[in-house]
């Protein structure tokens, strides 16, 4: 678009949401910059590779409902149509395609099977729960009638939903709340669900319920056999890029980089020159000014304002109260792993088929466990023989785990591990820690006044807030992906930027899809 030949546009943030916004600008013509604080691009999805060894920041696995994501993403990565070799050497069945060879093209989305588990009581349950036999018999006839009668009164006698405590209850039942959400809910936030509003149970669980499970239970044969609709099933499959989430990003970083873009790393967005109700400029850390008829950004709300001029004392006041949760990722590379296979689904070696674990146990300060040979054998050096589990935890700024230095998070990190029976101390090949500052955003606290924050946002014309940090909400990958997209699509045609705000405030979402 000749109009559009001589814009420049910043991008704070090069994660899913900025990077998908600067490859869908340059479609129309525009110049996008992409200012990231880090080293390497892909935000708060990452990959990360240690000794040839990749893990995610995460992980993230892939899934959308959504044509347009999916349309935009496999223009960089081709879907999996061909055995992977794990697929090869266990001999899996694998429905075969004309899509693309794992074996022979390295720009690939893999299939990949979904296994998810709570451990829970030294036993661990499916997830999404499923209510079969083995679940009444790990729990116990006494509890598999409380959860049963739970859940009747839950459906009989509403409870108001002023939290996200009565949200889940109303959902699944005081009994399922607390054995399986309570205690991880609590690992995540630091507070209470009775402490924390509804708003993350909408994004998060929203409409799937214990009912709806057992519909999907007892129905699904059916479905296979006569190939009949439902509204909504639960997810067993998955796509995940064959070299780890952070191929899609270097991917989109390469594309923006080769038509014309640029990507500052390293960069750290620091101050903003701006009237009342426009956005002329960014300074940098270092001092640099980049000047831009339009500036998008996926950074934290609170560090957007704070290095806005001319802010309302109200709006700072409320923009400082916003909370965040920060996170710890602690890898180890294992030549052995103790956690077998129960399932028919054949591994390597036997392992757990797994991809994450949740930790619904109050003798473990770590929230979920994940092992990366299941999301790809290709980011793994030795797959064969060595396995490499994640444990993460959540935490503020002022904890004390997170003010604790790497090696002492690592030693948490072995003895929680030796707890679950998982790995053996002297079976650790490396271990390594990361840290991400404000990586969930929080719906508690000044969270209840941020309306006034977003109306505030609104009124900068060449202004545009896409993400997950950059909205304040907890959203998905794809969303994220999808916010990147319309950001776009707003600026080129100058339509109405609040649109953006409702992206992922469907009612439906929690990796399901329509059958």
């Amino acid at each position: 678009m000749d109009r559009a030949k001589y814009k420049k546009i910043i991008i704070i943030g090069a994660g899913p949401a900025g990077l998908s916004a600067a490859c869908k600008l340059l479609e129309y013509g525009f110049q996008p910059v992409v200012i990231e604080e880090a080293e390497i691009v892909g935000g708060i999805s990452k990959t990360v590779f240690h000794e040839k060894n990749g893990t995610d920041i995460g992980p993230h696995r892939f899934f959308t409902k959504s044509d347009e994501v999916m349309d935009f993403v496999t223009n960089f990565l081709k879907i999996q149509g061909k055995p992977a070799k794990d697929d090869l050497l266990l001999n899996r069945n694998f429905e075969i395609t004309d899509g693309a060879n794992p074996q022979e093209d390295d720009f690939v989305l893999l299939k990949r099977k979904r296994f998810s588990r709570i451990y829970y009581n030294n036993k661990f349950f499916d997830y999404p729960i499923k209510l079969h036999f083995n679940f009444f018999r790990d729990l116990g006839l006494l509890t598999t009638f409380k959860i049963g009668f739970s859940y009747l009164k839950s459906c009989i006698f509403k409870r108001k939903e002023n939290s996200l405590e009565d949200f889940i209850i109303n959902h699944f039942g005081q009994v399922l709340y607390e054995l399986f959400f309570k205690q991880y809910t609590k690992k995540v936030w630091g507070k209470s669900p009775s402490e924390i509003p509804k708003d993350w149970g909408v994004q998060r669980i929203k409409s799937v319920s214990v009912l709806k499970i057992l519909q999907n239970a007892i129905l699904a044969p059916f479905k296979k056999i006569f190939n009949t609709n439902s509204e909504v099933s639960l997810i067993d499959e998955y796509y995940y890029p064959k070299w780890g989430i952070g191929q899609l990003w270097n991917l989109m970083a390469e594309k923006i980089i080769n038509e014309g873009g640029e990507i500052k790393l390293n960069s750290k967005a620091e101050r903003f020159y701006n009237d009342d109700n426009k956005m002329y400029s960014v300074v940098l850390e270092n001092g640099e000014e980049i000047k831009a008829d339009y500036i998008v950004s996926t950074m934290p709300i609170k560090d957007l304002i704070k290095g806005m001029q001319y802010v309302p004392k109200n709006i700072l006041e409320i923009s400082d109260n916003l909370e965040y949760r920060n996170y710890i990722l602690v890898s180890f590379l294992c030549s052995k792993f103790n956690l077998k296979n129960n399932t028919n689904y054949p591994t390597i070696n036997n392992i757990s088929p797994d991809s994450w674990i949740y930790l619904q146990d109050n003798n473990l300060h770590a929230g979920r466990l994940h092992i990366m040979n299941n999301f790809s054998p290709y980011v793994i050096d030795d797959y064969k023989n060595n396995v490499l589990v994640n444990l993460e935890y959540f935490c503020n700024e002022y904890d004390d785990l997170w003010n604790k230095d790497d090696d002492n998070i690592i030693d948490l990190g072995i003895s929680e591990l030796k707890k679950l029976g998982i790995i053996n101390k002297n079976d650790i090949l490396y271990s390594n820690c990361i840290k991400v500052n404000k990586a969930y955003p929080a719906y508690f606290g000044a969270y209840k006044d941020f309306k006034i924050i977003k109306d505030y946002i609104n009124k900068y014309e060449n202004l545009y807030c896409i993400g997950r940090n950059g909205q304040h909400k907890y959203n998905n990958m794809d969303h994220s992906i999808l916010s990147g997209i319309k950001v776009a699509e707003i600026i080129a045609n100058k339509q109405d930027k609040t649109t953006l705000w409702q992206i992922n405030t469907d009612n439906d979402y929690q990796e399901s899809k329509n059958q």
